[in-house]
C-alpha cells in the first residue's frame, strides 16, 4: 500500500509538471516599481484580466495562458536584462515594454532570439522603423506612433493658439523627446513657431528656474513631452509663483497619479490619448470585470489586455505558437478583434488608422472634450 501511495504521488507530480509545461507563458514587462509604477499596474491588470477571460473559455488551442511579470522600471539597462531573462527562459511572447527608451534596446534582444514583442504603450517610431530596416519581423506595437500623434495635435495647437507664445519642452527620453519633436514639426508646418524649446532633467524636485524662464518669456502654452511627476511639479511650482499656463501633454498622464502630484494646479490640463477604449462596446464586459475587482481600467490597461488577445488570435490563426509564424499571421492584413476595437497591423507591425481624443483634466478626473 505504501509503495502504491508513493507511486501515485510521483505520478501526480509528473502529471502536474506536464500540465504546467503545456501552459502558454507570456511575459508582461514594464515599470512594476518606481515612479512610473502606475503604468506597470495597468499592464498587469489588463493582461491578467485578458488571460483569465481567455482561459475561462478554454485557453489557446487548448492551452492555458500563464503570465510572468517582469519589472524594468522604464530603465533601458534593466529592460535589456529583463529581455535576456525572458528569452533565456524560452518565453516566446512579450506584452511590453512601456517606455520607448526600454522597448527599443530590448527589441534587439527579442529579435536575436526570435521572441515576439508587442508593446501596448511605446510610441516612438524608431522602434518599428529600425526593426523593419533591419529585417526584424517580430517587433510590433498595439498602440499609436508619435508621428501620428504629432500630426493630430500639432496642427490643432497651431490653429487654437495662433498668435500665442508656445513653448515645447521634453524630458530627453526616447518617448518624451520623440513625441515633442513630432508635435513641434507639425505645429511649425502650420505656421506656429515656438518661443522656447528645450529639454529638462527628469527626476528633479525643483523646476522653479524653468518656471521663471517660461514666465519671463510670457509663455501662454506649454507642450511637454514627458511624464506626470515632472508635469505635476511644474504646474504646482508655477502656481506658487502665481503663474498659469495651458499645459498640453501626450498620453503619459492618463493616470490618477498626475492629479496626486499636480493637485488643483492641474485643472484644465489637456492631453492626447487614443480614442477612449473604455467607451467601446467591445470593452464593456472587460471594463465591468476589471472594475468589479476594484481597479479602474484607464490609461494602458485595455491596450495590455488587447495585446494578450492579439497573441491568442495570432496563435490560433497560425495554428502554432512559433513567434515568427504568429507575427506573420498577425500582419497578413486580416483584422483582430480586441477590447480596443477591431485592429489591423501593417507590414512594420504598427496599427493602421489610429484615432485620438483630446482629454481635459478637471477636479481629479479626465474626459474627452468636444472638438
Amino acid at each position: 500500500m505504501k509503495s502504491i501511495l508513493i507511486l501515485g504521488t510521483a505520478l501526480g507530480l509528473v502529471m502536474a509538471t506536464a500540465a504546467r509545461a503545456d501552459d502558454l507563458t507570456i511575459a508582461v514587462a514594464g515599470p512594476m516599481t518606481g515612479p512610473l509604477a502606475t503604468i506597470g499596474d495597468q499592464f498587469k491588470q489588463g493582461a491578467q484580466a485578458a488571460a483569465d477571460a481567455i482561459n475561462g473559455k478554454g485557453g489557446v488551442l487548448g492551452r492555458q495562458i500563464k503570465l510572468q511579470f517582469e519589472d524594468d522600471q522604464c530603465d533601458p539597462k534593466q529592460a535589456v536584462s529583463v529581455a535576456n531573462r525572458i528569452t533565456a527562459a524560452g518565453i516566446g511572447f512579450v506584452d511590453g515594454h512601456a517606455c520607448s527608451g526600454s522597448s527599443i534596446p530590448a527589441s534587439a534582444v527579442y529579435a536575436e532570439n526570435g521572441t515576439l514583442m508587442m508593446s501596448p504603450a511605446s510610441s516612438n517610431p524608431v522602434m518599428t522603423d529600425d526593426a523593419a530596416a533591419k529585417g526584424w519581423t517580430n517587433i510590433m506595437r498595439l498602440y499609436t506612433r508619435d508621428d501620428a500623434q504629432g500630426a493630430f495635435i500639432g496642427p490643432w495647437i497651431a490653429q487654437q493658439y495662433a498668435g500665442k507664445n508656445v513653448a515645447v519642452l521634453h524630458d530627453k527620453t526616447a518617448y518624451g523627446q520623440g513625441v515633442a519633436d513630432a508635435v513641434r514639426a507639425t505645429m511649425n508646418e502650420k505656421g506656429l513657431k515656438e518661443v522656447l524649446a528645450e529639454g529638462i532633467n527628469p527626476g528633479e524636485k525643483d523646476y522653479n528656474a524653468l518656471v521663471t524662464k517660461l514666465k519671463d518669456a510670457k509663455v501662454d502654452v506649454v507642450y511637454f513631452g514627458g511624464y506626470h511627476p515632472e508635469a505635476g511639479l511644474m504646474l504646482r511650482q508655477a502656481a506658487e509663483q502665481n503663474y498659469k499656463f495651458q499645459l498640453i501633454m501626450p498620453d503619459s498622464i492618463a493616470s490618477p497619479e498626475f492629479w496626486q502630484v499636480a493637485g488643483p494646479a492641474g485643472e484644465g490640463t489637456l492631453f492626447v490619448f487614443p480614442s477612449d477604449p473604455q467607451a467601446k462596446p467591445e470593452a464593456k464586459e472587460a471594463v465591468e470585470k476589471i472594475k468589479s475587482g476594484g481597479f479602474k481600467p484607464e490609461g494602458f490597461t485595455l491596450f495590455s489586455y488587447a495585446v494578450i488577445q492579439a497573441f491568442a488570435q495570432g496563435i490560433e490563426r497560425a495554428g502554432s505558437d512559433d513567434p515568427t509564424k504568429v507575427a506573420e499571421a498577425l500582419k497578413n492584413g486580416q483584422s483582430i478583434d480586441t477590447v480596443v476595437g477591431t485592429v489591423t497591423f501593417d507590414e512594420k507591425g504598427d496599427l493602421k488608422n489610429a484615432s485620438y481624443d483630446i482629454n481635459r483634466w478637471s477636479n481629479g478626473a479626465y474626459a474627452p472634450m468636444a472638438q
